[in-house]
């Protein structure tokens, strides 16, 4: 019994003198090993900053080009009698809202007989599946419904669902909360219409729900800042514009030759939009043309969706960027504007790392007492280097007539604002470590109301 109690003595004096050494060299180099760190960390802090920086004067430039030069003229105008054949296609998944924007799919002016209607039906809530088929029945031979049994694959596996049933030449995409105009309908296709050489038009999103609280003015600022200012850019510079996802025509010749769209996608749209990209296509933007359609109310759907457009959009940049900007093929203002468009989550990221190097550059510095005067003086030029983002943003609203609503979005940036980043970089980490994200549903008012009035007043029949 002797032997084991003295080799556990031998281990632990050895493990106690072993420790004691590392006490002894911490205690006498950890000043210079702090100081060797905080280098480190402050320097990484300034390469991060300035490169904020950068990114936040790009957007202040593209801001400025758009409120001070005229936009593009693309053809609006489809002769009568020279209309293509059109599918419109209403992806859903347990929303009554559908029924509302199929209704203004059928108040379209447009030939009757050149328009098909679609509802993609994945709903598996049996009064929403009653209601569109209550509502299909009343316009039969209008509306088709279209149905899998699962929502497998998400929206994009609905969308290659209803390719099968498709007739039309164009294709037009809507989903369930956007509320297009009577004249929509023909100032969309014309673009590809009039022009063999255009595969895609996107239109402008409207938030109608903008000023609903806190929560949608941020979320709408996020579409404002993308529709508003960047697409817009974007279009004036003549580059490819990109598919959003809703309010979009794309020509169904080049998307079956692109292979359709990718199932299991969260971002179909921009992952479609890299491969048309590289097959030379052009997809051309209607500053003037907008269309309807809500921003999430809730933190909880906010932070969802930016996460899941995060995780959509870097996941197909993964996919595509190689063969992008290597290829010959796109043009360099196509490059150009993929680059731009992918820079909003790469600020995101950015502004997570000034967050930590700042943080640790604090802790590993020498104590000593607050100069006050530098605080100050350096805090305030930090918040100026990075406010460029959030001066595009005003520009954003002004561009889009909410001025009124600045002061609302800078306090709901600054408070919500900070949730949603976390949980983009969320996205965004998940998409870099190849993780798998679901596909989230989001509260829309739309459902709300369509449910309102399908109920049967009491005594009807």
């Amino acid at each position: 019994m002797e032997l084991p109690f003295a080799a556990a003595n031998i281990a632990a004096s050895y493990y106690a003198r072993a420790g004691d050494v590392v006490y002894q060299f911490y205690a006498q180099n950890s000043r210079a090993m702090l100081d060797a760190l905080h280098i480190l960390f402050k320097g990484s802090f300034t390469i991060v900053l300035w490169m904020t920086a950068a990114i936040a004067i790009i957007y202040l430039v593209m801001a400025a080009v758009v409120l001070f030069t005229r936009k593009r003229v693309h053809p609006q105008q489809l002769p009568r009698g020279k209309e293509p054949t059109v599918t419109v296609q209403i992806p859903t998944y347990n929303e009554l809202a559908a029924i509302t924007c199929a209704k203004r799919a059928l108040a379209f002016d447009y030939p009757a007989e050149k328009l098909q209607i679609i509802i993609g039906d994945d709903s598996n809530n049996p009064t929403v599946r009653t209601a569109i088929d209550r509502f299909a029945a009343q316009h039969k031979g209008r509306i088709l419904v279209t149905r899998r049994g699962e929502n497998i694959g998400f929206k994009p596996g609905n969308l290659n669902h209803m390719l099968k049933y498709t007739t039309g030449d164009i294709i037009v995409i809507f989903d369930s909360d956007f509320l297009p105009e009577k004249d929509f309908l023909r100032r969309i296709v014309a673009p590809i219409a009039l022009d063999p050489s255009v595969a895609v038009a996107q239109a402008r999103w409207r938030i109608t729900n903008f000023r609903q609280n806190g929560v949608s003015v941020l979320g709408g600022t996020i579409t404002m800042l993308c529709h508003n200012i960047m697409l817009a850019f974007i279009d004036r510079t003549g580059s490819n514009a990109f598919l959003c996802g809703s309010a979009e025509a794309i020509r169904r010749s080049h998307l079956l030759k692109a292979g359709g769209w990718l199932t299991g996608s969260l971002t179909e749209d921009i992952e479609c939009s890299l491969r048309l990209y590289q097959q030379g296509r052009r997809l051309v933007y209607l500053e003037d043309l907008s269309c309807g359609c809500e921003a999430p109310h809730t933190i909880r759907d906010l932070c969802k969706q930016q996460m899941r457009w995060a995780f959509g959009v870097i996941t197909a940049f993964k996919m595509h960027s190689r063969k992008l900007f290597m290829s010959p093929r796109p043009r360099a203002r196509d490059k150009m504007s993929a680059a731009l468009f992918g820079s909003g989550y790469f600020f995101s990221v950015l502004l997570l790392l000034i967050t930590v190097f700042g943080i640790l550059s604090l802790l590993s510095d020498k104590p000593a007492p607050i100069d006050w005067a530098l605080f100050i003086s350096e805090t305030a030029r930090n918040l100026l280097l990075t406010s460029g983002f959030l001066l595009a943003s005003v520009l954003a609203l002004v561009a889009g007539g909410e001025g009124k609503a600045i002061p609302r979005m800078i306090a709901s940036s600054l408070t919500v604002g900070l949730i949603v980043t976390y949980y983009v970089n969320v996205g965004i980490v998940k998409a870099m470590l190849g993780r798998k994200m679901r596909w989230f549903m989001l509260a829309k008012n739309g459902n709300k109301m369509s449910a309102t009035r399908s109920t049967p007043r009491p005594g009807s029949g």
